[in-house]
């Protein structure tokens, strides 16, 4: 059998890298397709919600929620409503000066990422909340989270004192 001449040789091997990294991709598509993930729709859901209680004569405090995304494609909360509160909430996220004090910078949506989920936390993304009456630890506050792509999810945060957290079973 003769051998190619090297005139034949490069452009076949121009043309046979692309055509193999293409092969590759495909079947990497195709086994990413078959185990049923592809597109599937987000599945939000929040595993636990609370509300820091307001303390002295701060016009402001702050709620948490961790979401589970286990669906196969990332959502967006783009808002939060609340019946419970003075003014309508805003997401946020906590930044600090180099002088070492904090504020809040608003933010327009907070990715809730495929197969994980996001944690609001004091540090980072939060939910800012005007309370509307007295908020005592212990009692509950309702919230409608609205997302880009999911059905809006209503969640009752436990009201909570500062710097705690809680575990407890959500109600709808």
């Amino acid at each position: 059998m003769p051998v190619p001449s090297a005139r034949l040789r490069a452009p076949l091997a121009a043309v046979g890298v692309p055509v193999l990294a293409c092969a590759l991709a495909l079947c990497g598509l195709g086994t990413w397709a078959a185990s049923g993930r592809a597109g599937s729709p987000p599945h939000v859901a929040v595993a636990n919600a609370y509300v820091y209680q307001p303390l002295g004569s701060t016009p402001e405090t702050a709620a948490f929620f961790v979401l589970t995304n286990d669906g196969g494609s990332a959502d967006r909360l783009v808002k939060v409503a609340s019946r419970d509160t003075a003014a309508p909430p805003a997401l946020s996220r906590h930044r600090m000066t180099s002088f070492g004090s904090a504020y809040r910078q608003p933010v327009d949506s907070a990715t809730v990422p495929a197969e994980d989920g996001l944690t609001m936390a004091p540090h980072g993304i939060d939910v800012t909340v005007r309370p509307k009456g007295k908020w005592r630890a212990g009692g509950e506050v309702s919230f409608t989270l609205h997302f880009a792509h999911g059905k809006p999810l209503r969640v009752r945060a436990v009201v909570v004192r500062p710097g705690t957290e809680t575990d407890r079973p959500l109600r709808p």
